[in-house]
């Protein structure tokens, strides 16, 4: 491996309350300007606008800080934490951390979209209604399907809504009744068989066969009359891409299901392999990850969910048309399975991934996915050759964006897993690495995905620094067991928290109540 200075990394250290804890009382950071007074004598007191019944007893639990404490909090929380503008998101596998450009930031702050608001009268959002026409329009040719809404509020609610989608399909042929199960596969991302389950599917998962490929026998010997149909990702998340993905659909459409193509992981193949044309029904993308929205901290994120023309009726309601001279937004769509976001989803991803499109043209999209193949094949070489990886399937068969490798070898030889070895890469200056979904088919995994953002020296870095936590592994098990040491925080969480919800809080009110 090409020999690389290792950086002597540190993060801030700052002992950081919770905002919520923060402030003194009477404290400000803005004061918002007195309404104009004639506005106030036309319209009165805002709080008599509100029904009495909706008006709060108490004032809200709101901390009070001035505008230079809530700067400087956030500042020190940002030095604590490793992403793109600090250190490297290769590891985040089928998560496509791509470098999004700041001007974007600005595109979106702007008045001219900050200002607006979902209830005006389309004719004065006529901008904003072209640029959601505009990037459906994009990702038609990209896909090949014929309809797009945008309101899922990222990947997992997209294949929710196809999910209510293949519902309302069978409910409409008068076939719900008896087509009850939909098929997925172990190495598509988890959500293909939770969103069908919630929709109320019974969910059958194919396994991989000796080459990691979803066995197309067993494929065969599973659907029926039941099918309703098939929701998998593919590349899978293991990086494998099945080429012969044509004939399981064409397996599930003999059958009478639908065919849903899970594209988290579009990022090696936009512009170079079309859902439509493999025979899908539907299919999603997230805005936020392919076409270079951030990921926001799991959000704002946006699943752009498209179908085949005669499916189009299903899609939630309202669509963003165009009749040759205006925008409109169109509520007239009695066969729609529902609205599943408020208003038309989180527009702001709509106008970067609109602005991605825009700047990168055809060809650049299509030269991203090849630059980000020969990263990820790059990668592989270097990875391959450190004592205790391994890649299991596929032997001899290249990945395409990301691949997923197993630190199985290390964990028996030393007690290091990849947990534990992840949290001593962090060491380097370089953010944890994605390991995998559960179950972990794959044991002691880890899933590095170096997207067309990353130059070759950020991936031989990154590899260096691999080879260097396994070779301490080697050597000195307990100071990696002992690990991160150069981070801000060096506390270990314990995973098991997100497995229990009697210990986790989604609300600062649940986080009061159970700490109590």
């Amino acid at each position: 491996m090409k020999d690389v200075r290792l950086r002597k990394y540190h993060s801030a250290a700052w002992d950081e309350p919770l905002v919520m804890e923060m402030g003194t009382k009477g404290e400000r950071g803005i004061i918002p300007p007195k309404a104009a007074k004639e506005v106030a004598e036309k319209l009165g007191d805002a709080l008599d606008l509100l029904p009495a019944g909706m008006r709060r007893e108490k004032s809200m639990n709101l901390p009070e800080i001035s505008q230079y404490h809530v700067l400087q909090h956030y500042l020190r929380l940002s030095q604590m934490t490793l992403g793109m503008d600090l250190g490297s998101d290769i590891g985040e596998g089928t998560c496509t951390m791509k470098y999004s450009p700041k001007m974007h930031e600005q595109v979106v702050n702007s008045s001219k979209f900050a200002d607006l608001h979902p209830k005006q009268p389309a004719e004065t959002l006529q901008g904003i209604l072209e640029i959601v026409y505009g990037l459906e329009q994009y990702l038609k040719q990209i896909s090949g399907m014929s309809k797009f809404t945008f309101q899922p509020g990222g990947g997992s609610h997209a294949t929710y809504t196809n999910a209510c989608l293949i519902r309302k399909y069978h409910e409409a042929r008068g076939e719900l009744a008896t087509r009850d199960e939909v098929i997925t596969t172990i190495f598509s991302h988890p959500c293909d068989g939770a969103t069908p389950a919630t929709a109320g599917f019974k969910v059958i998962t194919l396994m991989p066969d000796e080459n990691g490929y979803p066995d197309l026998e067993a494929l065969k010997a599973i659907v029926s009359e039941r099918t309703a149909g098939i929701m998998f990702t593919n590349p899978e998340d293991t990086g494998i891409f099945n080429p012969k993905v044509a004939e399981y659909v064409k397996v599930v459409h003999d059958a009478g299901g639908l065919c849903f193509y899970d594209q988290a992981n579009a990022n090696g193949i936009m512009g170079m392999a079309r859902a439509f044309d493999a025979g899908f029904d539907a299919c999603h993308f997230n805005l936020h990850k392919t076409f270079s929205s951030p990921h926001g901290c799991e959000g704002p994120a946006a699943g752009a969910y498209g179908v085949r023309e005669e499916l189009g009726k299903y899609l939630p309601a309202p669509t963003v048309e165009f009749d040759g001279t205006r925008y409109y937004l169109d509520y007239d769509r009695p066969e729609s399975i529902g609205k599943v976001r408020s208003f038309l989803g989180n527009l702001e991803c709509v106008i970067k991934a609109y602005a991605w499109i825009r700047s990168m043209g055809a060809e650049g999209i299509k030269t991203a996915a090849q630059i980000s193949v020969l990263n990820n094949n790059y990668l592989d070489k270097l990875l391959l050759n450190i004592k205790g990886v391994t890649r299991p399937y596929a032997e001899g068969k290249r990945r395409l964006e990301q691949a997923r490798y197993s630190l199985g070898d290390v964990k028996e030889a030393t007690g290091v897993g990849t947990a534990e070895i992840r949290n001593r890469f962090s060491d380097f200056g370089i953010q944890g690495y994605w390991m995998s979904h559960h179950p972990w088919i794959v044991p002691e995994p880890f899933t590095p995905e170096p997207c067309e953002t990353y130059s070759r020296e950020d991936l031989d870095y990154w590899a260096a620094a691999l080879e260097q936590c396994v070779k301490e592994a080697y050597e000195d098990p307990e100071f990696v067991m002992n690990a991160p040491h150069a981070m801000g925080n060096t506390k270990i969480l314990d995973d098991s928290l997100a497995e229990d919800p009697d210990r986790w809080a989604c609300t600062y009110r649940a986080y009061k109540k159970k700490s109590k």
